[in-house]
């Protein structure tokens, strides 16, 4: 980098991130004249065409474009509209990110499978209570049967959410009755998730659907199978066989590395990997070789969704979200960062060189050039970790640049599964989600908001997370977290008890009351699944609706940034739930496939999409979709405040 021009052309940091350690690295790194993100973001403009979804090059056609701003103005060469083009494109955006998670889910359900069958033996399942609560959830007969037998028959039905090309997925079984009834009216129940991909990547073939509302059921059909399906498998598999994750006190933040010790980064989306490297940083023979080296001991520290795994079961440290995996690198402490699957930036490569840091991919889906590559294989994962720790020691012991680790590191709480707030809210005989719902009819509690996904370097690092859940929990709203946004507001410190000072003084009595923050985390982005599940048990519990799109909660993404997320926000709102994006939309307003997503769906029974850029106006938008719904159920009165007292409990179905 020219650091001339660096200095002359890109952007104030401030204006970049509201992270200060972030922002302490970027200015290192326009010292040492290395490029991070946040440059390339400044320097690349984004093509105002793509970024409305106005251009088609599904074909050979092309590609066309079409004027966002005349958008029937003219069509493809094909004759598409601009309406067929968007759809298809959102579409393809869905498919993608279905199958994104969908394989991620598939390859726990094999780990799974070589578990049960003895092929991997580094790996058991921990937790039988959750293994035996899901395969009841899903129809499976489980008194005297053994853990095995149980398990195999498990394994047998959640295949089906892959397989399956007739019928509906297994875990359609876990969705509201008024709900699912919805679905099937409109033929959007999923079959299996390999078909659904399949045909929505057919539909969207040059000739093939060209009528918006039609593309778009199978677009809510594919993303289903990614929420109700893939990704629910996917953290269900990783519960039974990792442990189901309950609170646990941590740190997160740059501060967690250590200057006199092997720091070593894991970075990517399956647990497995990061479980095996928690085994050999923890090897005796491998604490003494990296002593000998002149190190006082092995670091170990997670970013984006994998660290959210393990900092949910086991208090992992997490260095930073999405947008701060190229900066961490600057701070010249890393000593290796291993990555596996989702959301590696290409970029990390040379900034990794920069500073002598090896990195290291590890699955064969993601190879990266320049990077080396050392495979890892669940029925033998020390042969890859082991060796991992071995080269972040030689690293270690061969410094040659000079270290600057930002001095902050923020407490924080993670792990809230749905298991958790279970007991948490009803005790260990009677745990049940009343107290949540009796709380928002009350009005103590005006609402749920799932507040989830990345962080994106085109706009100001976390300042929409932080600013919208602070306005949230401002007007009693319970806040429930996924993804690297999580990280966002752990940074921010609102992950603790303490931060209910923040809160409304309805919200702030439950929280005090409780002694939980009211913000939870619940884990990586594949965990959006456990908001779907709390929401159904918040129909099932009554008082409430008869159905998700009854609830008073809405979802948002400040930050999205991939194709994931698109799928993310479908099946939300498939399922019911007012979903606002921000940064930008794939759609040009006013076109009648954009009302379809904005109005058109919840007039069918479903949800509905929003957006806005303001982290103000996406709380403003959030908090009129809850009152909405609190009116439609009748609790938008006043009405005595009260929890329920342990007398109370005890009387619970």
């Amino acid at each position: 980098m020219d650091k001339k021009k660096d200095k002359d052309t890109l952007p104030d940091i401030k204006d970049m991130t509201t992270c200060e350690a972030t922002a302490q690295m970027l200015e290192k790194a326009r010292r040492d004249g290395v490029e991070v993100n946040f440059d390339r973001a400044a320097t690349m403009k984004a093509c105002p065409i793509g970024a409305d979804s106005a251009c088609c090059k599904h074909c050979a056609m092309g590609p066309c474009r079409l004027n966002s701003k005349d958008p029937y103005g003219k069509v493809g060469v094909c004759g598409a509209t601009i309406d067929t083009i968007m759809a298809r494109n959102f579409g393809r955006m869905i498919a993608a990110g279905g199958a994104a998670h969908t394989d991620h889910g598939m390859v726990m359900l094999d780990i799974f499978r070589e578990v049960i069958s003895g092929k991997i033996t580094e790996y058991e399942i921990k937790d039988t209570d959750k293994l035996y609560s899901v395969a009841e959830s899903v129809g499976i007969e489980t008194d005297g049967k053994t853990v095995e037998e149980i398990a195999k028959e498990l394994y047998a039905e959640l295949e089906r959410t892959y397989t399956q090309v007739e019928g509906e997925i297994p875990f359609a079984k876990r969705v509201p009755p008024k709900t699912l009834e919805t679905w099937r009216k409109l033929g959007i129940v999923p079959r299996g998730a390999m078909r659904e991909i399949m045909e929505m990547m057919h539909r969207t073939h040059m000739g093939v659907d060209q009528d918006y509302k039609n593309i778009t059921t199978q677009c809510s059909r594919t993303a289903l199978s990614d929420g109700w399906g893939g990704s629910m498998v996917a953290t269900e598999i990783s519960d039974i066989l990792f442990g189901t994750p309950v609170p646990v006190a941590t740190e997160v933040n740059m501060g967690v590395l250590k200057e006199n010790e092997v720091n070593i980064i894991v970075h990517g989306h399956e647990p497995n990997l990061f479980e095996s490297m928690i085994a050999s940083v923890n090897s005796p023979t491998l604490i003494e070789a990296a002593k000998a080296a002149g190190a006082a001991g092995i670091n170990l520290v997670g970013m984006c969704c994998s660290g959210l795994e393990v900092i949910s079961r086991h208090g992992i440290p997490h260095a930073g979200n999405f947008s701060s995996t190229e900066p961490v690198l600057v701070t010249g402490a890393v000593d290796a960062l291993a990555v596996d699957i989702q959301c590696i930036q290409q970029g990390l490569v040379k900034v990794a060189k920069c500073y002598d840091t090896y990195m290291f991919t590890t699955n064969p889906r993601c190879k990266i050039e320049g990077a080396d590559h050392l495979e890892f294989h669940e029925d033998k994962p020390l042969d890859t970790t082991d060796e991992i720790v071995i080269k972040a020691i030689s690293r270690f012991k061969n410094r040659r640049y000079p270290v600057e680790i930002p001095k902050v590191k923020n407490p924080s709480i993670h792990g809230f599964s749905y298991e958790y707030i279970n007991y948490m809210l009803g005790g260990s005989f009677r745990g049940s989600y009343a107290p949540l719902n009796d709380n928002i009819i009350n009005g103590r509690i005006r609402g749920v908001a799932g507040v989830v996904g990345c962080t994106n370097p085109r706009v100001k690092q976390d300042y929409s997370h932080v600013e919208l859940v602070k306005e949230l929990i401002k007007n009693d709203v319970l806040v429930l977290q996924t993804g690297c946004s999580q990280v966002a507001l752990a940074k921010a410190g609102l992950l603790t008890p303490e931060a209910a000072y923040l809160a409304g003084d309805g919200l702030r009595e439950v929280c005090e009351t409780v002694g939980m923050p009211p913000v939870l985390g619940l884990g990586a982005c594949v965990d959006n699944s456990r908001i779907l599940i709390a929401a159904s048990e918040m129909v099932k519990v009554g008082g409430l609706g008869e159905s998700i799109a009854d609830l008073p909660v809405a979802g948002c993404a400040p930050e999205y940034m991939s194709e994931k997320a698109i799928c993310i926000g479908q099946y939300f709102v498939a399922s019911g739930v007012f979903t606002v994006f921000g940064v930008t939309f794939p759609i040009v307003e006013d076109t009648a496939f954009h009302k379809y997503l904005f109005e058109g769906l919840e007039k069918e029974g479903l949800g509905k999409w929003g957006f806005a850029k303001d982290p103000h106006e996406m709380a403003r938008m959030m908090i009129d979709h809850i009152d909405k719904k609190r009116k439609a159920l009748g609790i938008d009165k006043a009405r005595e405040r009260k929890l329920v007292d342990m007398a109370e409990r005890r009387e619970l179905a």
